[in-house]
């Protein structure tokens, strides 16, 4: 069998154009994104300072912020003009994916949080994280479908 690449040129020779929806799709992020960080903001703090929860004050709600508000559909996973794969970051950068990842290691220090506010972090951060992967992956799927608005529709539940 042979195998043979198509020819790709640089990915600045094919325009790109937004998806049906899509200015509705990253508005209601951004929204989300800031209802998130102003609960995050709204957990109790501990008695005594910790590291952990200087980082959910402010690292933390940054991030969430941050991710839900750069979304973008045009870095997607797409061929390279080499002919190889090019993994898309979906508009973020790996900093705050780094933070979003980091939450269910960090929230087992944030001891004067319930049970159930750790879970409801880890919640939220995971689910921004893979918001911003699925929109990576498939942006149009992820705006055209609904899947995008369903993510969202978590979020809010698990800030409740």
């Amino acid at each position: 069998m042979t195998i043979s690449l198509l020819p790709a040129g640089p990915a600045d020779d094919v325009p790109y154009e937004p998806w049906e929806g899509e200015d509705e799709a990253l508005a209601a992020a951004a929204a989300a994104g800031r209802r998130a960080a102003a609960w995050i903001l709204c957990l109790p703090c501990p008695s005594v300072a910790a590291p952990v929860s200087a980082w959910l004050t402010g690292e933390l709600p940054d991030a969430i912020e941050t991710a839900t508000a750069i979304l973008d559909p045009g870095d997607c996973d797409r061929m390279g003009a080499d002919g190889l794969m090019v993994n898309g970051t979906g508009g973020v950068d790996a900093e705050t994916m780094s933070v979003l990842a980091a939450v269910p290691c960090a929230v087992q220090e944030a001891l004067w949080l319930t049970p159930d506010q750790q879970m409801r972090l880890v919640a939220v951060a995971s689910l921004i994280h893979g918001a911003v992967r699925l929109l990576a992956e498939d942006p149009g799927s992820a705006i055209m479908h609904g899947q995008l608005a369903r993510v969202w529709a978590l979020v809010d539940h698990a800030i409740a």
